[in-house]
Parts: C-alpha cells; sequence; structure tokens
C-alpha cells in the first residue's frame, strides 16, 4: 500500500520517542490521549484526576514538527480533554519520558525530590510535565543566554508554571521552590529546605542541584516521525498542498493563512489525504468516525452527507468537554482544524483578525506581539489589556488547545460566562460567519444575542480592532478589564466580568472629564450571554464626570445589570458589578479620590506592592536536626519520590489490567428519601455498551448487606429508603463506556407516604431525629457553668457560629480492582486507609471466611479520611461484581460521582452562651452543638469528642455542653483530616473574639488571659497533659509573636487601613492544642541473606512519609550492628505494601499517629532482631574484629538464626495519649469592591518534640495549614433543595491552588527536646496544623470588621460594625457581603451632598 494510501487509514504517533500505529477501525474516535497513553502503551505517568481539564493530573507535552521550516512547537495539555484522533503525526512526552529509574531521572524530578515536593505523589507527574513545559517554552525566546546550570525562565514565570495544577497534600510551597531554582533571577538562598545544601553552609551554588540543559534535554520530537512526514508530504497532490500553511505567522506581516498551529497543523497542509482518495461527496476521510474537512465547501458537503441516524461531534480542541459533558456516545466527528481559513491571521487597517481555530493562548501571543509593533500607545492599549485578561483565563495546558472561536460559541451556544466574550465585546470586535453559501460579518453583540448556532453556521474568525485614535484629537483611549473569581488565576469562572472602553477629553474651562465612544461590557452575572450597558453608556456620553454623574451611572447600572432567576449571589454579582465601573469612572471624575492603594504608609516593606496578585512568593523553614538517633532526626527526601515524579510509582489504577477485566460505574440515588418504582436506560449508543448490571440481590446467600455503617447503604444509595436492590452497579468494557452509559439511567421514584426529608440540623431537632453518641465516646464537662456564669460581670448568650462541609478531594479517587482467584477467593487492590476492615467488610458480603479475601494496597493518592471508611462500597462493590461474573472488574470513580457520594467532613451549627470578666478572664462556657452526620452513623460518633477536645484548649473556666448527633438524609460524613477539631477550635476563636470585642479589648490580650496553666490543663485534659516541661504553649506563642514582628506589623496595619478606603487588612495569632491518641500497629522485620531488609508495617503510605520514617527507624535500630553505624544501612530497607495475609491487624491509617506507631513496632522487631544477632556478633568479633554487616548475616544464616521478627507494638499507659502544641500568625488583605481574599503572609511554629523527619513534617504542617485553609475561606460544599450535592466538579469546588496560598509562607519545627513515653521523643504532625488555619479566618474578621468600621462611620450606617458572623467558610462573596454590597453607593451619596454643600 502506497504511504498516501496508508495514512487514510492509520493513525501514527510517538509517545516517549516510541512510534505507535494503530488503523482508524482500531481506535474509537471518542478515545481520548489520557486513555489511549494508558491503555494502549507502558506509560502510566498521567494520571485521571477530573476529566475535566480542571486538576492537571493528565498534562502531557504534545509536539508538532514544521518540515518546511525544520521547527518542532511543544505546549502542555490536558490528556483527559484532548482526542487521540486529532494527533496524528505528533509527539507526545510523558513524565516518563523525562527520566525513570531506568535511563536515569530528569533534573525536574530529582528537584521535585530534593525540596521535598511531593507527597501521595498522584499529581506529581502532570506537576513535572508543566514545568518542563513552562522550561523549554522560555528556553527556546530570544533572552540571553543564563549562567549555566539555569534557565532562560525568570522567577515570575516559575510561580506560575503550574498554575493549573492542583495539589492537595503539599500547599505548593516546595513545588514552587523547585520550579524557582531553574529561574535564571533566583537567589538560590531563599529557596526552602532542601536536601542540596544545609542552612548554614556557603553560599549555595547551581553545581550543587542536578544539573539541567537549556532546552530540557529532551528530544521531543524523533527523527523517524520526521522522516515518515517528509515522505508522506512528498507524495501528496501539488493541488492539495497549502504551502503557506507550513509557516507561523510572522508578526507584524500576518500576510499568510492557515499559518496557527494546532493539533492539526502538521496534517492540514496535505498529509492526510491526497485528491485521489476524496470520496463520492469530495470529503477527506481519515478514519471511521473521524473527518477532517479541509475547506468550508467540504464542511457543507459532510454535514449533508452525514445520516440523520449519526451522532456528530464538531470539535478543534475539545476543550469544551471538560464544562458540558458529553451525555452519550458520538460515532462521527468532525475536526475543523483542517480548514486553513479558520486558522488564518490577517492584519488589517483598523485592527487584526484571528481565525476562530486559533487557540487562546496562540491568540494571546499574537495580540502580546502586534501591540508591540503599533504605532501609538493609544492603539497598544487594547490588545495589552486583552492580553492581560486573557492569561488569566483557563488554564495554561487548556489555552494552549482551546480555541478563541470555541470560546464564543460556548458563551453563544451555551450560555457560558466567558470572560473573553466579554472584553472582546468591550473592545467593540465583531464575527464573521459562513451561513451555507452566504458569509455575513456582525457584531459581537448581535452575535450573542443570536438564537443558538447548529452545524449549518461556521464562525470563521473574531477581527478586534486596535482603536488607534486620530492624532488630530484631543482625546485618549481608556481601557480596562476587570473579573471577580474564586481564583486571581486559573481554571475559574468569573462571578462577573467586564470591559470598558472609551475616549476621553478634557474641558480646560471647567476642568472636567467628557467622554465619548463608550463601550460599557458586563457578562457572567447571571446573564443568558454578556451585554453591552448601552442606557448607561447614553447616560455618560457627553456629560462631565463629577460624583455627582458617577453615582447616575451607577444606579442606572443596577437597573441595567439583572441576573435571572435562581442564580446564585445575585446580589454580590451585582455589587461587584457596580465596583467595577466605579474603578474605571472614578479616576477620570473630578474631584473624586481614585480608588487606588496607598502604601506609602506601611512599614511592613514586603507588603509594599500595589499589585498583591503578583507579588513574588517568599518562604522560610527553620527546623532543628538531631543526631542523637541518627539518621532519626534527618531532614532525609521522602522515599520514592522519583519515581513519583517519574510516574513509575504504581497506584491502585496503574495496575495493568488483568485479561478480560471490566470496569463498574455506580448507579446512584439522586433523591433524598424515596422508594424506587423502576430503573431504565434511554436508547442510546452509550447503552449499547451496557454488559449487565450487578445490584444486592446479587448478593450470595451466604453473604450479607451488612448495611449502614459499612457497605450497601453507602455504595448502592446516597439518600435511602428504598429497595437496596434497584440502585445498581453498571459493567461495561471500558471505564468510558461505563461512565457515559451511567448517564443514560432513568430512575423512578415514589415518595407515597413518606414525610418529608430531614436536610437541616434544625429539621432533625423538629423531628427528634439522632444517633447515639456512645458513654464511652462522649466528652466530659468541666466544673459548674451555673455558678460560673453567676460570677460573670459580662455575658454574651445563645450566638451563633455555622460551619459548613469540606470535601475530601484527594487526587486519586475511590478506586478498586477485584481480580477472583482459586478456592472461591478474591484478591482486591484497594485505595484505602483501612485494608483490615475492608478485607471483612468483602468477605461478609461474599459470605466467605476472611481468609478468603486479600486486600492489597501499595500506596494511596491522597486520603484525608475519605479512603479508610469511605473506600469499603468501592472496594466490596468491585469484588461483588468480579464475584457474580467471574472476572476481574475495574472501579474508579469519576471525580463527580466521588464527590456527590463520598461525603465529607461534618457540618455543624454551634450556639454558645459564655460568661467573663471586665478583664477578659472567661469564667464559663455552654456549648449547643448540632452536627449533621448524614443517613448512617460511620464515624460520626466519635466527632463530639474531637470537636470538645479542641474547644479545650482555653480555660473557659467551667464548660458545659449539649451534642445532639442528628440523622439526616444528607449524604453521610465521615472522618475527614483533624475530625471534630478543625471546627471546635474555630468556635474557640470565634468566643474569643466576640468577647474581645465586646470588651473593646486587643484579641491577643483575651487569648492570653485564658491560657491554661498546667493546674487548669491537668483538669481539662486529664488523660493528655503530660509533664508540666511538655507544656510549651505559653513559650511558642510568645516566641512566634517575636519572630514575626507581631506587634510591630499589626501597628502597620493599623496605619495602613486608616489610610486605604477600599482595602483593609487583617492580622491574628492563634494557638494550637491538639490531643493525640496513637494506636496499636503491627510490624516485621526481615533480613534476607544478602544483607537486604524488608519492612512491613500496618500503616499505609498516603504521602505523609510513613515509608521514609519507617526506614530511618530501621536504619538507626540495626545500625549498632552496622560497621559504619547506620551509613548506607538505610538504602538497604524496603518497605513493602500492606497485605492483609502478609500482617493482620493492620489497623487504620489516620490520627496523626500511625507513623509513629508504625516506627515503635519498627523498632521493636529490630531490638528482637538484635537480641538474636548479638551472639552471633560476639563470636565473630572475637574472630576477626571489625564485622561486616553482610558477615554477620550469612553467618546467622548458618546457624538457622530466625532472621524475621514480628511485633505488635501497643502503648502503654503513659502513651495512650498526648498533647501537642503550635501556632500560627496570619495576615490578609481584603478587597471591599469585590471582596478578594489575599493572604499575605503566614508564620506557623510547631512543636514536633523531636522530629523522626523535619523535611516531611514540614511537609505535613504546610500541607495541613493550606488544606485548613481551604475549609475556612474558599471550599464551598453546596447541595441543591433536595440535599444532594451540587458542587460536584472542579468547575464548582475550589479547593486552595498555588495562586491562593500565603504570598510569605514561614514554618518552623521546634526541637522540644525530651519527651517522656513517645517514640523517641517524636510527636504527630499530619493532622494538627490544620487547625493553624483558623488563624487565616480570624485575620479577616479583623480585615471585615475594620472595613465595617470604615463605612459606618463615612455613612452613617446604624448596623454594629464590631459584631457580625463569619461563618465557614468565608469566600469572597460573604467578605463583600459584610462589608457592605450598597457600600459604593453610599460613599458616592455622601461624596455628592458635600459636593453640592462647598458648591463645587
Amino acid at each position: 500500500m502506497a504511504a498516501s494510501e496508508a495514512l487514510l487509514e492509520r493513525l501514527v504517533l510517538a509517545v516517549n520517542g516510541r512510534r505507535y500505529e494503530v488503523s482508524g477501525g482500531d481506535v474509537d474516535p471518542s478515545t481520548s490521549l489520557l486513555e489511549f497513553i494508558r491503555t494502549r502503551t507502558p506509560f502510566r505517568g498521567p494520571k485521571l484526576g477530573c476529566g475535566e481539564g480542571g486538576c492537571g493530573a493528565c498534562v502531557v507535552l504534545v509536539a508538532k514538527y514544521n518540515p518546511t521550516a525544520d521547527e518542532v512547537t511543544e505546549f502542555s495539555a490536558c490528556s483527559c480533554l484532548t482526542l487521540v484522533c486529532s494527533l496524528n503525526f505528533c509527539s507526545v512526552i510523558t513524565t516518563e519520558g523525562l527520566g525513570n529509574m531506568r535511563d536515569g531521572f530528569h533534573a525536574i524530578q530529582k528537584r521535585m525530590s530534593g525540596f521535598h515536593a511531593s507527597q501521595c505523589g498522584f499529581c506529581t507527574p502532570g506537576m513535572c510535565m508543566s514545568i518542563f513545559s513552562s522550561l523549554i517554552s522560555a528556553d527556546k525566546s530570544k533572552r540571553p543566554e543564563p549562567p549555566n546550570g539555569f534557565s532562560k525562565q525568570k522567577v515570575s514565570e516559575a510561580e506560575k508554571a503550574f498554575s493549573g495544577n492542583l495539589c492537595r497534600c503539599t500547599g505548593y510551597r516546595p513545588i514552587v521552590d523547585a520550579c524557582k531554582s531553574f529561574a535564571s533571577d533566583v537567589d538560590l538562598e531563599d529557596l526552602g529546605l532542601n536536601i542540596f545544601w544545609k542552612k548554614g553552609d556557603k553560599k549555595p551554588d547551581v553545581s550543587m542541584l542536578p544539573s539541567y540543559t537549556i532546552g530540557g534535554g529532551i528530544c521531543t520530537f524523533p527523527d523517524f516521525l520526521k522522516s515518515e512526514i517528509k515522505s508522506s508530504r512528498d507524495h501528496l497532490d501539488a493541488n492539495i498542498t497549502v504551502s503557506e500553511g507550513w509557516h507561523r505567522p510572522r508578526l507584524p506581516s500576518y500576510t499568510l493563512s492557515g499559518g496557527i498551529w494546532t493539533f492539526m497543523d502538521c496534517l492540514i497542509s496535505g498529509l492526510k489525504f491526497s485528491q485521489d482518495h476524496l470520496n463520492d461527496a469530495s470529503i477527506s476521510v481519515s478514519r471511521e468516525g473521524w473527518y477532517i474537512p479541509k475547506s468550508i465547501e467540504q464542511y457543507y458537503e459532510l454535514i449533508n452527507t452525514l445520516s440523520s441516524e449519526c451522532f456528530v461531534k464538531v470539535v478543534v480542541g475539545n476543550t469544551s468537554a471538560g464544562v458540558y459533558k458529553d451525555q452519550d456516545l458520538y460515532n462521527k466527528y468532525i475536526d475543523l482544524g483542517g480548514i486553513p481559513e479558520l486558522s488564518s491571521i490577517v492584519k488589517k487597517d483598523g485592527g487584526i483578525e484571528i481565525g476562530a481555530a486559533t487557540t487562546i493562548a496562540r491568540s494571546i501571543e499574537i495580540l502580546e506581539q502586534e501591540s508591540k509593533f503599533l504605532p501609538s500607545p493609544n492603539g497598544s492599549v487594547v490588545f495589552r489589556k486583552l492580553v492581560e485578561h486573557m492569561s488569566k483565563v483557563a488554564s495554561p495546558f487548556v489555552r494552549n488547545t482551546a480555541s478563541l472561536g470555541g470560546n464564543i460559541i460556548l458563551a453563544q451556544k451555551y450560555q457560558f460566562p466567558s470572560d473573553i466574550a466579554t472584553i472582546l465585546l468591550g473592545a467593540s470586535s465583531t464575527v464573521c460567519l459562513q451561513v451555507f453559501g452566504e458569509r455575513r460579518h456582525i457584531t459581537l453583540e448581535k452575535f450573542l444575542e443570536q438564537p443558538p448556532l447548529d452545524h449549518t453556521t461556521l464562525l470563521l474568525s473574531i477581527f478586534i480592532p486596535h482603536w488607534i485614535s486620530d492624532c488630530k484629537t484631543e482625546t485618549s483611549l481608556v481601557f480596562q478589564t476587570y473579573r471577580a473569581a474564586p481564583r486571581p488565576i486559573g481554571n475559574a469562572i468569573s462571578y462577573v466580568n467586564s470591559a470598558f472602553l472609551g475616549h476621553v477629553c478634557f474641558d480646560e474651562s471647567s476642568g472636567d472629564s467628557i467622554l465619548s465612544n463608550l463601550h460599557l461590557a458586563f457578562g457572567a452575572y447571571g446573564t443568558d450571554h454578556a451585554i453591552r450597558a448601552r442606557k448607561v453608556e447614553k447616560f455618560l456620553i457627553g456629560k462631565s464626570l463629577t460624583s455627582t454623574s458617577v453615582l447616575g451611572a451607577i444606579q442606572l447600572l443596577r437597573d441595567t445589570i439583572i441576573p435571572t432567576k435562581g442564580t446564585s449571589h445575585s446580589e454580590y454579582r451585582v455589587s461587584v458589578a457596580v465596583g467595577f465601573l466605579f474603578s474605571f469612572l472614578s479616576p477620570l471624575a473630578k474631584g473624586m479620590p481614585v480608588p487606588r492603594k496607598n502604601i506609602s504608609i506601611s512599614s511592613a516593606n514586603y507588603l509594599d506592592t500595589d499589585d498583591i496578585c503578583n507579588m513574588p512568593m517568599s518562604s522560610r523553614q527553620e527546623k532543628i536536626s538531631d543526631d542523637e538517633y541518627k539518621p532519626i532526626g534527618d531532614p532525609t527526601k521522602k522515599y520514592g519520590v522519583e519515581l513519583q515524579a517519574s510516574g513509575e510509582a504504581l497506584y491502585v489504577d496503574d495496575i495493568p489490567a488483568p485479561k478480560n477485566c471490566l470496569h463498574g460505574e455506580f448507579i446512584y440515588n439522586t433523591q433524598p428519601l424515596a422508594f424506587v418504582k423502576n430503573i431504565k436506560f434511554n436508547s442510546s449508543l452509550a447503552s449499547e455498551k451496557i454488559i449487565t448490571v450487578v445490584s444486592a440481590k446479587d448478593i450470595p446467600t451466604s453473604g450479607q448487606n451488612i448495611g449502614s455503617c459499612l457497605v450497601m447503604n453507602h455504595y448502592l444509595v446516597i439518600q435511602l429508603l428504598s429497595l437496596l436492590d434497584k440502585l445498581l452497579v453498571l459493567i461495561a468494557e471500558t471505564r468510558r463506556y461505563a461512565d457515559m452509559a451511567a448517564k443514560q439511567v432513568v430512575v423512578e421514584y415514589d415518595t407515597g407516604d413518606l414525610k418529608p426529608p430531614i436536610l437541616t440540623v434544625e429539621q432533625a431537632v423538629e423531628r427528634n431525629s439522632y444517633f447515639d453518641v456512645p458513654a464511652g465516646l462522649y466528652p466530659k464537662q468541666v466544673g459548674d457553668f451555673s455558678r460560673a456564669i453567676a460570677e460573670a460581670d459580662h455575658k454574651i448568650l445563645s450566638t451563633e457560629v455555622k460551619l459548613a462541609s469540606q470535601y475530601y478531594f484527594y487526587m486519586e479517587t475511590q478506586t478498586a480492582l477485584a481480580i477472583p482467584d482459586e478456592d472461591n477467593t478474591m484478591v482486591v487492590y484497594s485505595s484505602s486507609q483501612y485494608p483490615e476492615l475492608a478485607q471483612s467488610v468483602i468477605a461478609k458480603c461474599l459470605g466467605v471466611p476472611f481468609g478468603n479475601v486479600r486486600v492489597i494496597t501499595r500506596r494511596v493518592g491522597g486520603g484525608f479520611g475519605g479512603k479508610s471508611y469511605r473506600s469499603f462500597p468501592v472496594a466490596t462493590a468491585a469484588a461483588l461484581c468480579a464475584y457474580k461474573l467471574q472476572c476481574p472488574v475495574r472501579m474508579y470513580l469519576n471525580r463527580n460521582t466521588d464527590m456527590i457520594m463520598v461525603g465529607g467532613r461534618h457540618p455543624m451549627k454551634a450556639y454558645y452562651s459564655v460568661g467573663f470578666k471586665s478583664d477578659g478572664t472567661i469564667t464559663g462556657l455552654h456549648l449547643d452543638l448540632y452536627i449533621d452526620a448524614g443517613i448512617s452513623e460511620d464515624l460520626s460518633p466519635a466527632i463530639p469528642s474531637g470537636v470538645i477536645s479542641a474547644l479545650k484548649k482555653y480555660n473557659w473556666g467551667a464548660l458545659s455542653f449539649d451534642i445532639k448527633l442528628c440523622k439526616t438524609n444528607n449524604t453521610s460524613k465521615s472522618a475527614m483530616r483533624a475530625p471534630g477539631d478543625t471546627q471546635g477550635s474555630l468556635i474557640a476563636e470565634a468566643i474569643i473574639e466576640h468577647v474581645a470585642s465586646v470588651l473593646s479589648l486587643d484579641t491577643n490580650h483575651v487569648r492570653e488571659k485564658n491560657f491554661h496553666t498546667y493546674d487548669s490543663l491537668l483538669l481539662f485534659y486529664p488523660e493528655s497533659a503530660g509533664e508540666i516541661s511538655t507544656y510549651t504553649l505559653r513559650s511558642i506563642f510568645d516566641r512566634l509573636a517575636f519572630t514575626s514582628s507581631y506587634l510591630h506589623r499589626a501597628e502597620s496595619i493599623k496605619q495602613f487601613n486608616s489610610g486605604n478606603k477600599w482595602w483593609k487588612r487583617g492580622i491574628s495569632c492563634v494557638p494550637l492544642v491538639f490531643n493525640v491518641r496513637p494506636r496499636p500497629a503491627p510490624g516485621r522485620v526481615s533480613v534476607l541473606k544478602d544483607g537486604s531488609i524488608l519492612v512491613v508495617v500496618g500503616g499505609i503510605e498516603i504521602g505523609q512519609g510513613l515509608w521514609t520514617k519507617v526506614r530511618q527507624m530501621t536504619a538507626f535500630a540495626l545500625g549498632q550492628l552496622w560497621p559504619e553505624g547506620c551509613e548506607g544501612l538505610m538504602e538497604r530497607v524496603r518497605v513493602l505494601q500492606a497485605d492483609t495475609l502478609n500482617l493482620v491487624q493492620g489497623g487504620v491509617t489516620g490520627g496523626s499517629s500511625t507513623s509513629e506507631s508504625s516506627c515503635a513496632a519498627t523498632l521493636k522487631a529490630c531490638k528482637l532482631l538484635i537480641n538474636r544477632l548479638n551472639p552471633v556478633m560476639d563470636k565473630l568479633r572475637l574472630q576477626s574484629g571489625t564485622v561486616s554487616w553482610d558477615s554477620l548475616i550469612s553467618q546467622a544464616s548458618q546457624e538457622n538464626v530466625n532472621l524475621s521478627a514480628s511485633v505488635y507494638w501497643v502503648p502503654d499507659q503513659g502513651s495512650s495519649s498526648y498533647l501537642n502544641y503550635g501556632a500560627a500568625i496570619s495576615e490578609v488583605e481584603i478587597d471591599l469592591l469585590t471582596g478578594a481574599i489575599t493572604v499575605l503572609r503566614s508564620d506557623l511554629m510547631y512543636d514536633c518534640g523531636k522530629s523522626l523527619n523535619p523535611a516531611v513534617d514540614l511537609g505535613q504542617i504546610e500541607g495541613a495549614f493550606i488544606q485548613g485553609i481551604g475549609f475556612y475561606i474558599y471550599e464551598e460544599h453546596q447541595t441543591n433543595s433536595e440535599g444532594l450535592v451540587v458542587s460536584n466538579s472542579t468547575w464548582d469546588y475550589k479547593i486552595p491552588s498555588v495562586d491562593t496560598i500565603p504570598k510569605q509562607f514561614n514554618a518552623e519545627v521546634l526541637n522540644t527536646g525530651y519527651h517522656k513515653n513517645r517514640v523517641l521523643s517524636s510527636k504527630a504532625s499530619g493532622e494538627p496544623a490544620v487547625l493553624l488555619a483558623s488563624s487565616v479566618h480570624c485575620a479577616l474578621r479583623e480585615a471585615i470588621r475594620a472595613a465595617r468600621m470604615e463605612f459606618a462611620s463615612s455613612t452613617g450606617s446604624g448596623s454594629s460594625p464590631q459584631t457580625f458572623q463569619l461563618d465557614v467558610p468565608a469566600p469572597m462573596t460573604v467578605v463583600k457581603e459584610l462589608c457592605g454590597f450598597d457600600i459604593v453607593e453610599k460613599y458616592l451619596e455622601n461624596l455628592s451632598a458635600h459636593e453640592l454643600q462647598t458648591g463645587a
């Protein structure tokens, strides 16, 4: 077959330099690049984290080749959305292609390890690829050559290199440091803790870092693929070749078409087909189901040719599938990338015309280049602002593939709240449409107003005018764009966006500014599409700009910006739109103070910047290593991070699929309380992929549906009063087919005579719907509250604190692989924190002995408590399906299903009554606490003790409480990192702050006034207080206040607030007391004949560094038998995966204590081995003096010494519980016009005792703190009126990202010396620091209070500025509401009144 003929029927691409060829009939056109890589290649680096382009776990590098210019172009791409059929003759690089165990690791992977920048590791491959893409992009620039060992990248770019990648473990700070280490302008001394140099060493030098070669040092496009492209090109018909299409646009000429390089560009110019191979309708058919028209005419011929029975999807980059997910399979795809006109870039007299298929990233590049060449400064302002704004849209790996026209089509067809559509509307852009044989040019405004487009209309191009002013006029051009979004940059849809353009002329006689040619565009506020505020424009044009006219415009705007019914935060959106217009007009209005930040009065130099979002990040980590137990106490790198970075570390879904493996997906209930009458499936392509369904009726007769606590209620339904056998697990051949088929289900419900569902704690109280809290778990009260409240000088009665839920958002969703084995046994690979209990649950369900079920867990891609009890339903469902079908079954929940089904942290509502003296001393506290447990108990009975334990960090005098564990019809809640303590700590701080505000005292004064004495500590924590020497809270609090310059900064903030009306800052210092309860743990240490050491412990490696600490402990313990102490011994130690048939009684990994318990068990086992080996050692020493480890083990083996020691460590009475201490100071800034929150600085100090590994503990502390910020500030876990979770995607649920962490982030691990009964004097670190993030919430309260004080005094508001309720979370929408939705109007009213009085 000729080469040109072969191209018609095959897909050819390179993955990590390997050639892959697939015939057209062997690949479904809907197959994503991610699925192709993970199922048809040996590479597992790219992970499925969300399937939406919202997390970055799947990022790869795509390279294309231009044979004419002999040029390779690379860019990062989201492989979960990119369709593999669009990559013919492209090269793909995954993290394995950068480096690996066999060929050696890349500098990026080594530095990620050396800077301690990976914990669970699931996100790390995607991080590496985003960083690599950023580096090679910078290295290809025309910047000067950097010093040896560095890239051309700048620090400012490094901080944004992975802006779209999410991490739930590390807190991002060490990843930023690893990335910044490549920057040519970095000061290496500013980088954080690493293994390459130590603090106090000579000045760090780049030679200490793993070497980096300019350009990345990787061949991104193999020669064999270049040869194939050239060979294929030589056989093409000259009539089809688009010669100009091989050249990238060279600004500013813009004389070519087809020059923008998208995924298909290497094929557009004729590599696909010759004219001889067109079908009867002259349509290019590259493979079954995938069509690539090469002209507009061919597109319409194709549309007319396709049968009405076909399911057709038109694509360019397919990124829209991340927002508007496909609801069924498509069997025909039309790729518009092959039409040159849609990718053309044409420079015109009035502006620039960009083809609709041009990517957003390329559009940014074009506008940026063009802005530099335009002759007028005014002319470049529009393009510069567009570039600045568009760079905040989506993530780099999405912008690289998403088309400009596609974004606008989404806004027009699906009412997508597009920033791009709004800002282009503000710039008065026009569009070119093709409707069959007719070509139309219309304004973007008119285009957006049209009915939704269908396939018969093509968007060809977008024309953006450059607005170069006539030099003869006396006007100047002004153009501004604005957005308010949950994140400053990255994957976040705006609440409201706007773009304002106009010409300003100055009237010398009056001194007034007058606007003309005004364009005011608003979007995303709850409207079908972006609009022009025509009435406001008309009102302002020709008027002198004064406070009165600005007020009139704003009042008119409120009548224009009207969100549709049901829009969330509607008042907020309108208020922010008002703020945007105010910000635009104020600098132009006569006599009106400009809303610009005044930073000159602040003496905190590190904050002296007007551009907070782009403020450079900085950090400091302090730790004290201890050589007493070496290598314990060394900040060694986490075990296996290079494998995680290279994608070679195996997670459950990375295990190669066994033969005949099928995939399962849940069909879950969507009603809070109902009977299920019937379940059926729509007639669709996806429904045809269903192989079978499995339900509770398939449980063997000897098995059990053991109910709400452990299995079936969790996975067959969410909220249930129904027939369990009616909700299902659906089985299909692939995960994609199973997911899509699950969307075809139609469930008929019947509420019958059922009472209304219980969806709130108030309804639970009204209906007396509770779970019991066992007496052994119910916390103990302290003192006599009635007497204490009677002694108080002041009282606060029944004040509410409300805390919402939080989703785990582990990067790896719930997953399991079940494989039937011989003799009625089952092997289950589960991503679980509790394999032991999973084993028993599965066995009971299947009706087999526990020993017939083997649960294996190597590592978990994030857990935070969500992989303990909540992992059982998935593992059990997979096992049941495998049992029924007698073949392997894999289940890997998609992100939406996981977020809906799994639950999360417990929502709570508390009412406190507190009595206190005039000096701030609290005499008594009573708390009424209502906890929403959901439909089943799960671990909820243990939550009250956590809440009260954290609450007890202050001496309340007397403490009483009444706790109701409410049973509702909501999804069951479970333990999440620091369960109960996280909420209890915030409640305590809310009370302290309320007391301080009532007394008008400094909050820290009230805090310290109510710190425990050692005697009161014994009263409140009788089992955990320990010795007086271990009570370090006061010294920590004082030390932190001193080292962070708290008093000086607090005074600077007062000055800043007094000089800034529209920005306010707040600072807060919060103490930490956390009760830790170590649990029993098994361990086994075995020495093989060659001296290798194998360790098995019950704890699971979930990113917390458990394996690392266990290896260190093993090396320390056995080091006394090692000639060099312990040097080199740790390299001999290997920690094995958890296996319930290999080591029993493994217990649950959680509560922060599993690492130390596993280390204690390891130490105990090593001591047994030492006792057995000492006699052998003594004999050998008598013979030869020094004895090598290998000789010792060889001799012991010959003497039949048992070289395997198994133990079960149980904490004694003195170490059954203890207290951890710490403190945090956080400083925030808020924007009163938008509510935007910036965490300026956080300083953490934490008592780790004698840390087993300071680097690991610092990582845990920082990561926990950032997760805590998410809970207290950002993460809105929302449900609809029926209790169903609606914040069920990366679009709706925002965990902290790299752009929302503290700009300055300092952490110190204290070595507080000897601690009796601790494992080598160590303390836990995994959970407690979550509570320290309440310092951000408290600082936010202070900033809001300052704002309320400002406008209460300036506007005469009657509301109390001091006292207000700040719930959890407190995102920007809440901040704005508490600051006031009408503050701009009130301010202008006062200003206008003043003008009238003074005659201005």
